[in-house]
């Protein structure tokens, strides 16, 4: 029995150790799987990358007048809120190229690229303003749009979106054969233009808090794809610059460094500013919300009301009078949401105007009644007029063929001699596909007459009768 416990014991061992090697060669074949899925070290072209970054950093020439039409073309489409015009404004635009110049000069301790593409990147920046101020200097262009005043201010997507659309553009330059739909995709994604375009409209409205919010937004825009391209310059260890002074080279390295180390921590202070207004705003319409669902009226919203930055929150309520009980129960509603205890909210109270309500929905009601009587007589109305036309015309019908057959009769007599009697008639003549009416008129002559007066006598007031009446078809026979 022992002996075949020990042999049952070794056999379990064998399996977990089997099962062992099966688990580590199937976590082996998942790391070498997600290696090659994701690895980009190995298929980069980095001297190409190198070079074309370096291309697309000038701002003369043909691509100062691209910068140009392209920021006309934006101001264009923000001015009649056309997002298609703006997206195909974007994809034209240059504005790229010196943005991730400064990423990939600090990431590769090139000193003169850092300094050629802020150069690069100030006359862009100069180009463009001096261009949409230009714009929206005509009195013409000056209403503000929508799309205008959402590139005002910025929020915490708006940094994700430059994040990603930043790491996604120096990755797909990068590939052996560059991405350019990638390039164009992110150029969108990150609408560096329009808040561009919406900070040359604040110079020349002289709202100057437009051109503040928008310039900031354009700078968190290309702060972090400069960014962005720095951090995957770095991961793909682009071979840095070599000087021939050992000394220069490393104060070269030590300001890069430097540099970089200041433009992380903002954008790392203004990501965490970004996103704490963003769940302070959430938190706020929250609590707002909830007050409307006990049946308070809210009214005046503005974003405006919700102060982030001096910690304020002001809501104006109309309908139910507000008590203590309840400001002091949606301040601590406000504490169990998550804010800070120092929070201020603000409750501005209206009177009791439950009654006004009622008798407003009531007048409401009565005033959509009368409109639809109205509707209704204005249909009949309708009706009627288009019957009194349709009968009008009917009566011009029977006036137009209307055949004036006495006087007719008198005059044949006295012009044509041996008219013993007048019959009139109209012939109804189909070919199957549509219906004529054709006038007829029976001549009965006295026997006197020969047959071929009378032939020559029927033509002629045949004629005569065309002309008389005025038609194109007419026939006189024998009675």
């Amino acid at each position: 029995m022992e002996e075949k416990a020990k042999e049952h014991d070794k056999k379990i061992e064998a399996s977990k150790e089997e099962a062992k090697k099966d688990m580590k060669g199937f976590i082996a074949s998942l790391k070498q799987f997600l290696k090659e899925l994701l690895s980009i070290r190995e298929t980069t072209d980095k001297a190409g990358t190198i070079q074309s970054i370096k291309d697309s950093i000038s701002m003369k020439g043909h691509t100062a007048w691209i910068l140009v039409f392209s920021i006309i073309i934006a101001s264009i489409g923000l001015n009649v809120s056309s997002t298609a015009v703006v997206i195909g404004a974007m994809l034209i635009s240059p504005l790229m190229g010196p943005i991730l110049g400064v990423g990939l000069s600090i990431g590769i301790n090139d000193i003169d690229t850092l300094k050629r593409s802020m150069v690069n990147l100030g006359v862009m920046l100069g180009l463009s303003l001096f261009t949409s101020f230009l714009f929206f200097s005509i009195p013409l262009f000056q209403e503000e749009t929508k799309e205008l005043i959402a590139r005002t201010q910025p929020n915490v997507l708006d940094v994700l979106i430059a994040i990603s659309g930043g790491l996604a553009l120096i990755i797909a330059i990068s590939r052996p054969q560059p991405q350019t739909n990638t390039v164009a995709g992110v150029a969108i994604a990150t609408a560096l233009m329009p808040p561009l375009c919406t900070a040359g409209f604040g110079l020349a409205t002289q709202h100057y808090n437009y051109f503040f919010g928008a310039m900031f937004l354009f700078l968190i825009n290309a702060t972090f794809i400069a960014l962005s391209t720095f951090v995957i310059v770095k991961y793909l260890r682009f071979p840095m610059v070599r000087y021939i002074n050992s000394a220069k080279r490393r104060r070269i390295a030590r300001f890069a460094s430097f540099v970089a180390i200041v433009v992380l921590g903002i954008s790392v202070y203004t990501f965490y500013n970004l996103y704490l207004e963003k769940k302070f705003k959430q938190q706020a319409q929250t609590l707002i919300s909830e007050i409307k669902n006990e049946g308070f009226s809210v009214i005046d919203e503005d974003e405006s009301d919700l102060d982030f930055k001096n910690k304020s929150i002001e809501i104006t309520l109309y309908g139910k009078s507000v008590s203590q009980e309840d400001e002091k129960r949606w301040r601590q509603e406000l504490i169990a949401l998550g804010m800070e205890p120092d929070v201020k909210l603000y409750i501005h109270k209206g009177k009791d105007d439950s009654k006004l309500i009622n008798e407003f929905q009531t007048l409401k009601e009565q005033v959509a009644r009368d409109q639809k009587i109205i509707e209704e007589r204005d249909s009949n109305l309708r009706s009627k007029d288009e019957k009194i036309s349709f009968l009008e015309q009917e009566i011009a019908k029977m006036k137009q063929n209307h055949i004036p057959f006495l006087k007719l009769s008198e005059e044949a007599k006295i012009n044509y001699d041996g008219i013993k009697e007048i019959a009139f008639s109209n012939k109804l003549v189909t070919n199957f596909k549509s219906v004529d009416t054709i006038p007829v008129f029976n001549i009965k002559w006295v026997d006197t007459i020969p047959e071929s007066k009378k032939k020559i006598q029927q033509q002629k007031m045949q004629d005569w009768l065309k002309t008389r009446l005025d038609l194109d078809t007419l026939l006189v026979t024998d009675l």
